[in-house]
């Protein structure tokens, strides 16, 4: 027979007795009782209400005594039961509750609950825990208890079964173990050795299609893992009936706001995947989770071992004297956070801000904004840079156009024969009734890179529409910036909603502050003449075969992302490469990195965020590239807001 120490009072803690003690031996407690948990097989903890610190004691005293648990409680009309929580495991009732308040829609209001349960204790019985509904929720949590108790596989592990205590529909949810959970977390270090990268071969599908893992292999984990309205690290999806393409949004829910990804891909399907990948690309980016931050110094103390920040680019010394800036002048002598990269061009482990590695640092005692710019997600670490190193290679060449004003030689897209790309473009015509312009914007590392423009042939709507795409092969940088065009065209009502906003900003361009400031500026007929550089018919068309040689097949990305990294070590730039990836994602085998390539303009949003103090590749690159004849100045660079969306 096996022991089981039932804790807690009131009706539910009376139903779960009168059916487990029929079986077996149960010792009831009403209060924590130093000891008495010594030899059971499990503890059952069992509320009518949500008693939050109780939770967090038996996790404690559980823990330390090696004993799984299993709770089960009233909280807001439904009955909780779950987690098991093994005292070996990651998954506990802290990471159970921080799921699930995540996922809500009153995540603050809860929140402010919680604390004040964690130190008052009760909580009143839940109005709506009928004798009915509690019958439910007990023979719920006495199930499980059976499965444990009979060492049948749990139901409940890294699970909660929620029962409405109204209707009695019940279903269960998956949470995910929070990496930063202080009960059941167990963080690596952060160390130099841990930041070593030795690139694997990482094997294609097809020699073009430049992933080591199809979709199809994710699509039983991706959804069933990451996405649930209840308690997952993603907490709901949309469907875009209005793009011309298919477009699937998926939402990140933060304390203080919720973060959409879409995923723009010609299915709807595939779509879904990809903006699931996009929100945990994005959940990975926001701080450090997959290790544990180690070194806290000045730079003056770091010098020799660590990224000297100012080579990354910062604001100028006129932003950070206006009042009420948000980031403070570089001080070598001021301390910080810093985290290991691995730099690819001096081939060792390299400390980096934290605050550039992961992007949602940046305020308070920063000295810069940074941005997800590098941020990509992977199927292998390989993968993944490569896909990082090539959104700072599009978003430096299309800074590097704009603030250049670079007349870019314009795409004829009659040279290509790709029928995809053909019906994308006729479609972007025919149903979104917008004109593509296509630019090339490849700058002096070779790699091709293209600007769209998406031009408005209607009379009323956003009147232009500006995205980027980069890429070994053309014509995948092609279809990436339709698919972002698409993605931004808005609907005629919203732009009617935003139009005043938009003559605002054309005036006066220190109102451009958020991202989608930028895009909205741009839809203005009046703010078309900013980008006559571009838009000036009277130049040569090229030729895709003109522009770039056919890209090289491959069977292995490895090779191709060391082809990318060949090309900046030539340029002495340097590639450094800081881990993202989180205990969430490398359960499927995924890996989140972020990219740096110093001197590489780096993307901000807000007009009063721009970045390029520094950089001097914005000076001397148009002279290489044959659009200037001298190094521009920085007071010769475009005043205006950027149009990236």
């Amino acid at each position: 027979m096996s022991r089981v120490v039932l804790m807690g009072e009131g009706v539910l803690a009376e139903l779960v007795y009168d059916e487990l003690s029929k079986q077996y031996p149960l010792l009831r407690l009403h209060e924590w009782e130093a000891g008495v948990a010594g030899a059971a097989e499990l503890a059952l903890v069992v509320h009518d209400a949500w008693y939050p610190a109780v939770h967090y004691q038996a996790e404690e005293q559980f823990r330390s005594a090696g004993i799984p648990w299993l709770r089960g409680f009233v909280s807001f009309g439904e009955g909780v039961v779950g987690p098991l929580v093994r005292p070996d495991s990651p998954g506990c009732s802290r990471c159970a509750d921080g799921r699930r308040l995540m996922a809500g829609r009153d995540r603050q209001e809860i929140r402010a609950l919680q604390q004040k349960l964690e130190e008052h204790g009760k909580n009143l019985r839940d109005p709506w825990g009928s004798r009915t509904g509690l019958l439910q929720v007990a023979h719920l949590l006495a199930a499980e208890a059976r499965r444990v108790l009979q060492g049948e596989p749990p139901h409940l592990q890294e699970q909660i079964a929620l029962i409405n205590l109204k209707t009695l529909a019940n279903s269960h949810h998956l949470f995910l173990p929070d990496p930063l959970c202080p009960v059941c977390s167990r963080l690596p270090a952060d160390t130099a050795d841990n930041a070593r990268i030795s690139l694997k071969p990482s094997p294609k599908m097809k020699a073009n299609h430049y992933r080591c893992r199809p979709l199809d292999n994710l699509k039983k984990v991706l959804a069933k893992d990451y996405l649930d309205t209840r308690t997952g690290v993603l907490n709901g999806k949309w469907h875009d009936l209005d793009s011309p393409f298919a477009a699937v949004a998926v939402n990140l829910p933060l304390f203080a706001a919720d973060e959409l990804s879409a995923g723009r891909t010609l299915s709807y399907e595939e779509s879904e995947l990809t903006a699931i990948l996009e929100s945990l690309e994005r959940y990975c980016g926001l701080g450090p989770r997959g290790k544990r931050t180690t070194i806290r110094d000045c730079y003056r103390n770091l010098e020799g071992q660590a990224l000297h920040p100012l080579t990354v680019g910062v604001h100028a010394e006129e932003q950070y004297a206006r009042p009420g800036f948000p980031f403070q002048p570089f001080d070598p002598e001021r301390v910080m956070d810093w985290v290991w990269g691995w730099s690819f061009l001096q081939e060792r482990p390299l400390l980096v801000p934290q605050l550039l590695a992961y992007y949602s640092l940046g305020c308070g005692n920063g000295f810069v904004y940074e941005t997800s710019n590098g941020c990509a997600l992977g199927g292998s670490l390989e993968e993944a840079i490569f896909y990082g190193l090539l959104e700072v290679v599009e978003r430096d060449s299309f800074l590097l156009t704009w603030y250049a004003q670079l007349p870019l030689p314009r795409l004829d897209l009659a040279s290509v024969d790709d029928g995809e790309l053909r019906l994308m473009v006729e479609r972007l015509r025919v149903v979104a009734g917008y004109e593509l312009h296509l630019y090339n914007a490849t700058m002096e590392n070779g790699i091709p890179s293209v600007w769209a423009i998406a031009k408005n042939r209607k009379s009323e709507g956003t009147n232009l529409i500006c995205a980027a795409g980069a890429h070994p092969d053309p014509l995948r940088a092609v279809k990436s910036a339709i698919h972002e065009l698409a993605g931004m065209l808005p609907l005629n009502e919203k732009w009617k909603q935003n139009r005043e906003k938009a003559y605002q900003m054309y005036h006066d361009s220190s109102q451009v502050r958020q991202m989608e400031d930028h895009s909205t500026l741009y839809g203005l007929p009046q703010a078309e003449e900013r980008l006559h550089f571009l838009l000036d018919e009277n130049r040569p068309w090229q030729c895709f075969d003109e522009a770039w040689k056919p890209p090289k097949k491959n069977m292995d990305l490895t090779a191709d992302l060391q082809e990318l990294l060949q090309k900046f070590h030539r340029l002495q730039l340097d590639v450094i490469v800081v881990d993202q990836t989180t205990p969430e994602i490398r359960r499927n085998g995924l890996f989140c990195v972020k990219v740096l390539i110093p001197g590489m303009l780096p993307m901000t949003f807000g007009h009063h965020l721009t970045r390029v103090t520094g950089l001097e590749r914005v000076l001397k690159v148009p002279v290489k590239l044959g659009y200037a004849k001298q190094p521009l100045t920085y007071a010769a660079l475009n005043p205006h807001p950027h149009p990236f969306p």
